[in-house]
């Protein structure tokens, strides 16, 4: 019995299943009367049926003729009633079908509606559970395609929005000094310079935004051409742990590296890939300052280089780890131009690290947080075959 039959007598009630089976027994037995009937008429009004007949009982014996006849009396019966048992089997699985199908249709219906909650349960090895199984594949990638598109819009939304609040703090900020040195109320030459510097500042920041956020769009848009070459991946990280040396001293911590080894080489642009890494560090300066130590780690990995840039500082919560790659996004949620920077830095680290084919994650606990990149190992011995 294939999963079809099986699935079909399920759905049929028991108190059902016993009327058929009487219904059959019942049935069996007029069909029986029915052609014992004939069986005698023909007898009578046939003179060749009544002429076999009794040639037949001559040659058999009236006894073993009345037994065979009875035998062949219970297999008919046997026969006829799992006659009607298919028949009645026959009636329920059209039913059935009948009712499948119109779920079907109301799962197109519901589909029809923006619906996507529902799944039609596949009958196996007929063309309406393929249909089903494929409107169930179009229900689910439509779900999918819906659920992008508002997220889209949503970060659309987002996106102007945060846009908008970075843009206006510093711009209402310079607005407001620019007024106040055109109404005069600085009180000596050092005020207004004061005040100079600070829409300096302002203004260097709106610059700083403006290109992070040009760059990002370029780099969505596929606008950055790599120029590849060879690179001593822990060579290029010495280099920067060199020149944050000053700063990671005033901030009272300590670089720590951890290489497996010198020659280690990846195919990369790097000054793209230098900037991967210096938004990695000045992070982990600005949220790890209390752990007091940055941990920088170096090894291979199969075939790519994984490097490690840990810090010791607060958690990154757990609802924030899956969006923490995502533009504009901060975990610190004030905005504030003093504890965070434009939003776009690990959106654009992601970005770079994509193009070069690698990959960027992070985890976070409440010992520390890890940022890993991996990258493809270059190895010279390939490069002479190509």
């Amino acid at each position: 019995m294939n999963d079809n039959s099986w699935q079909i007598l399920k759905s049929i009630p028991k108190w059902k299943m016993c009327i058929y089976v009487l219904l059959s027994i019942c049935l069996a037995l007029s069909t029986l009367y029915l052609l014992e009937v004939i069986f005698w008429g023909l007898d009578v009004t046939s003179v060749t049926f009544h002429t076999v007949r009794v040639e037949f009982s001559k040659a058999y014996g009236p006894r073993h003729l009345e037994r065979l006849v009875g035998m062949l009396y219970y297999f008919l019966h046997f026969i006829f009633i799992l006659l009607y048992i298919v028949l009645f089997y026959m009636r329920e699985k059209r039913l059935y079908l009948k009712r499948y199908f119109n779920q079907i249709l109301e799962e197109i219906r519901l589909i029809g509606n923006i619906n996507f909650e529902h799944e039609i349960n596949v009958l196996p090895n007929t063309q309406l559970g393929d249909l089903a199984k494929e409107i169930n594949n179009i229900a689910k990638q439509l779900k999918v395609s819906i659920e992008e598109e508002r997220r889209i819009e949503q970060t659309k939304k987002d996106l102007i929005t945060n846009v908008s609040h970075d843009l206006r703090t510093p711009l209402t900020s310079i607005v407001g000094y620019v007024s106040f040195i055109q109404q005069d109320k600085y009180r000596d030459e050092i005020e207004l310079r004061y005040y100079i510097e600070i829409i300096h500042d302002k203004v260097l920041r709106l610059n700083h935004l403006m290109n992070d956020l040009f760059e990002y769009t370029r780099f969505q848009n596929k606008g950055i051409h790599l120029h590849k070459d060879p690179i001593y991946i822990t060579e290029m990280l010495e280099q920067l742990v060199v020149q944050y040396r000053f700063d990671i001293k005033r901030m009272n911590m300590e670089f720590r590296e951890f290489l497996s080894s010198r020659d280690l080489m990846v195919l990369a642009d790097g000054d793209k890939l230098v900037r991967v890494f210096e938004n990695l560090i000045v992070n982990a300066m600005r949220y790890g300052a209390d752990g007091k130590y940055i941990d920088i780690t170096v090894r291979e990995v199969d075939d790519t280089v994984a490097i490690e840039i840990t810090n010791y500082g607060d958690m990154i919560p757990a609802a924030d780890l899956p969006y923490i790659f995502e533009r504009f996004y901060r975990v610190e949620k004030s905005r504030s131009t003093y504890t965070g920077g434009s939003g776009l830095g690990l959106a654009i680290a992601k970005s770079i690290v994509e193009l070069h084919d690698g990959t960027i994650e992070v985890r976070s606990d409440a010992a520390q947080t890890t940022f890993t990149v991996k990258l493809k190992v270059f190895r010279k011995e390939v490069s002479l075959y190509r």
